[in-house]
Formats: structure tokens, C-alpha cells, sequence
């Protein structure tokens, strides 16, 4: 009862948060309608994982892709180290949260930073789809057709967004070096909309895997020649699964070849 009431009270609230210092201390709005942890001040208001999973593949100069990307933590912190080469494309369908991103973009320390905002969503086509605003927090918004996730207690509003495949999204930037995937369970349809991705521009992509969906989503990868780590291991402890974990970093298998000496694999400790 507190948690919903927690929730109620926080629809539409924004503050500022800074990100941690090795992400320049950038400033970003933030809602707790989106997730009730960013009212937790200072560095657990973050997703550890994902900051060190950014810090660990994120480099100067690259171009990165954020599909589903919320309030942008991992937008803005990708963007405070690629530099102004580099650029980042912020995908976020749920136009109150992609406003506050472009909101954030617009700071003035953030004058610099090289952000893209596109308030759509991803899927395999070009369309028009409904787009469910969750009841609880607006981390789990959902294409309607995805089904959604147990953690949106129903929906409270519903809007259409327009839906572009991750191939389409080359007409508007460079080819990416690095994709991070977080859409509530359309990640196959997502991933079936990036053969082009997948076979040309060969990205790593970081990516939050459903179990409903992880056998499928393992076949694409290994399909396009990719093979899948559990991302919320440590560089020293990932080894080469079978199957996508629910956090799944991906790599072009020419990448690690080619890389020997900085492999995200160092052994099999079941071995």
C-alpha cells in the first residue's frame, strides 16, 4: 500500500540528479514516475551495472544507440565520455519521458554533449502501434502488442507511437559501435528489424533479455555470428553462455578474435 501510494503521489514529479564522478557529475532530470529509486540520493539512485557496463564499452569518439532509454541515465552517461565526435541517439517512445530527456539536453552544462532525441518506439517494421503507459512506473511502458511485464500493475494510459526498425534508424545517424536495448519484451521484434545492424555494422550490444524470449533471442544472435555473455558478471568472470541472461552483452565474434587480449571471457568457472 505504501509503494502504490509512494507511486501515486510521484506521477509527473522531476528533480535533478548528477551522475557519478566518472561520468563528469552530469546532470540529468529524473522521476521517480518512472522508477521510485531515483529518490535515493548520490550514486544508488543508478543501475551499478549498467554505469560499469557503460564505462567498460562506451569510448571516445563512438556512436551510440539507446533504444528504450527512459530518463537517459545510460544516454547521458554514454555521452560525458564519447566526446564531441561521438554522438548518441535517444530512443524513448513515451513522449512525457522523451520531453525530459530533451529537457536534460538542454542544461547548461549538457550544451556540449552530442544527444539526439527521437521520441518513437523500435520494432521489425515501419508502423503505427499502440503504446501502453504502465500503471506503476513508467520503466515498464510497453508496446501493446509485446504484452508487457507483470512489474506494470495494467496500464494507465494509451497512446500510438510511430515504430522504425533498428535498420531504419541508419538514415538518420552513422552506423552505431554500441546499442543498449531495454524494451519491456519487444526485444525480438526489435532485433528482428536489425539484419542490416546485425550483419554490416556489427555493433556490441548490451541487452535486457526476458526468459520468455531468451531462446529466440539467443538464436539471433548466434545467427548474425554473435556470441552471448551474462553482462552482470565481471570482465574476469564472463564466460560464453549457451543462452542470454537477462542482462546479455553481445559480441561480433570477429571482435574477440581480433581482440584476444581484451576478451570479456577469461574462463568457465563451472569448469
Amino acid at each position: 500500500m505504501l509503494r502504490k501510494l509512494a507511486e501515486r503521489l510521484s506521477r509527473e514529479k522531476i528533480f535533478i540528479r548528477r551522475l557519478p564522478s566518472k561520468f563528469s557529475k552530469t546532470p540529468l532530470f529524473v522521476s521517480p514516475d518512472a522508477q521510485l529509486k531515483y529518490l535515493k540520493l548520490g550514486v544508488k539512485a543508478f543501475d551499478k551495472e549498467l554505469l560499469d557496463i557503460t564505462l567498460e564499452c562506451v569510448n571516445k569518439g563512438d556512436v551510440v544507440w539507446d533504444i528504450g532509454a527512459n530518463v537517459g541515465v545510460f544516454t547521458f552517461a554514454a555521452a560525458s565520455i564519447i566526446g564531441t565526435k561521438g554522438r548518441v541517439l535517444s530512443v524513448e517512445p513515451d513522449i512525457w519521458l522523451a520531453n525530459l530527456i530533451q529537457k536534460s539536453t538542454r542544461l547548461r552544462e549538457n550544451q556540449n554533449l552530442s544527444v539526439d532525441v527521437l521520441p518513437a518506439a523500435i520494432a521489425n517494421n515501419c508502423s503505427i502501434e499502440t503504446f501502453l503507459v504502465a500503471a506503476r512506473g513508467r520503466a515498464s511502458n510497453v508496446l501493446a502488442k509485446a504484452g508487457g511485464r507483470s512489474q506494470m500493475g495494467g496500464y494507465r494510459e494509451k497512446n500510438f507511437v510511430p515504430t522504425f526498425s533498428l535498420d531504419e534508424l541508419l538514415k538518420i545517424s552513422e552506423k552505431p559501435n554500441f546499442i543498449k536495448i531495454d524494451v519491456e519484451g519487444a526485444e525480438v521484434s526489435v532485433l528482428k528489424g536489425a539484419k542490416k545492424i546485425l550483419s554490416e555494422s556489427r555493433p556490441v550490444i548490451y541487452c535486457e533479455v526476458g526468459p520468455e524470449y531468451r531462446a529466440e533471442v539467443t538464436e539471433i544472435f548466434h545467427s548474425f555470428q554473435y556470441k552471448v555473455f551474462d553482462g552482470n558478471l565481471s570482465k574476469v568472470s564472463r564466460f560464453d553462455n549457451e543462452k542470454c541472461a537477462f542482462n546479455t552483452l553481445a559480441y561480433p565474434t570477429e571482435s574477440l578474435e581480433m581482440n584476444s587480449s581484451n576478451l570479456p571471457r577469461i574462463s568457465d568457472p563451472r569448469t
